[in-house]
């Protein structure tokens, strides 16, 4: 195929700014207007179950955002991001339960928090490349988890702690009805903010970084910069994320964020696209979704001869894990690219059908 441009003959672009628009047509622009209209209709029409979904992918997408900057736009490597997204849910709680801060200040807070906590681990771990600096956020995980276990001033310890609900000038989103409109406002800025970022100096600097950092240092990129601040801006949107997550259970528990949640946040943006901000979106709905898809599978399953010879009921957890680590090995193996890529060569396929080129 020779282009995957989706602009329009004669669209010519005369300056950077038109170049790197975040919308490269108006059809673009006019499908995502339309994609938010019916997400803000999806309360009034889709029930709980599925409202609870939508906010799972929405905190979710948000921490895994920042693991997508980490990894797929400076090419650094994290395998303890469910860390940061513990700290920044019991930061929030903390913050709003001790400190009586309120809640739509206390998400935030929690994310700048939280930065200060990955650029901690960042200085170190900026200077160590590949294995060396896989364990060295593995460690941050254990740290951090052993932390959380301890600190009982700060996470009730092996207790847990509460998280208040939020609120506004005294309405509280305290129903999944409410509380997605809360997860698709964070959602929506924290993806706009990455998108711009990603066209600035700095966001322009992370992707030398990874392409190849010593022609990026001999172009007077400060390296070990660039890496600290990836780690925190990871742990910026971790923490946001997390912070939701805190305020939409209401409770936090030290056993949420093990090494496990950790994977499954790699898978997010592997099978989604490294270095995609869309990408990130749909490789958090994809995992989200496979566990319940597992669950459906076996339902319908229930009672045929493969029930009774594999005990899928009892085994449904094992078979959802087991299902996430598949998918991630497939995704590796036949679209190491990821479904942002896929997406991008169908639309470019429906552009130029029937022709080849």
């Amino acid at each position: 195929m020779a282009t995957q441009s989706l602009i329009p003959a004669g669209d010519f672009r005369s300056t950077y700014a038109a170049d790197t628009t975040i919308f490269p047509t108006a059809g673009s622009r006019y499908a995502v207007w339309a994609a938010l209209a019916l997400l803000c209709l999806a309360p009034l029409v889709l029930d709980r179950y599925w409202l609870s979904l939508l906010i799972q992918i929405g905190y979710f997408a948000v921490a895994a955002l920042g693991l997508n900057i980490l990894v797929g736009f400076t090419g650094q490597i994290s395998i303890g991001h469910a860390a940061f997204f513990g700290f920044g849910a019991f930061a929030s709680a903390w913050l709003s339960n001790n400190l009586h801060i309120p809640v739509v200040l206390a998400i935030p807070l929690a994310g700048v928090v939280t930065t200060a906590v990955g650029l901690i681990f960042g200085l170190p771990a900026a200077r160590l490349k590949g294995l060396y600096l896989a364990i060295a956020t593995l460690a941050a995980q254990y740290i951090l988890q052993d932390f959380f276990a301890r600190a009982n001033w700060f996470t009730g310890g092996v207790a847990g702690t509460h998280a208040e609900a939020f609120s506004i000038l005294g309405f509280t989103f305290d129903t999944d009805q409410r509380y997605f409109y809360v997860v698709l406002g964070t959602l929506v800025l924290c993806f706009v903010a990455a998108t711009n970022l990603m066209r600035t100096r700095d966001g322009r600097a992370l992707v030398a970084v990874r392409d190849h950092y010593l022609s990026a240092e001999m172009m007077g990129i400060n390296l070990t910069r660039y890496r600290t601040l990836s780690f925190g801006l990871s742990a910026f949107f971790a923490g946001i994320g997390g912070a939701l997550y805190a305020h939409y259970l209401q409770f936090v528990s030290v056993e949420g964020f093990g090494i496990l949640l950790s994977i499954q946040f790699l898978g997010m943006i592997i099978i989604g696209g490294l270095g995609s901000i869309m990408g990130t979106l749909m490789g958090t709905a994809f995992m989200v979704m496979v566990p319940e898809a597992m669950g459906w599978l076996t339902d319908a399953l229930r009672g045929s001869p493969v029930d009774r010879a594999l005990s899928l009921k009892d085994n449904l957890s094992f078979l959802r894990e087991m299902a996430i680590g598949l998918v991630i090995v497939l995704f590796l193996i036949f679209e190491p690219d990821g479904l942002a890529h896929r997406w991008r060569q169908i639309k470019a396929y429906w552009k130029l059908y029937p022709f080849s080129h």
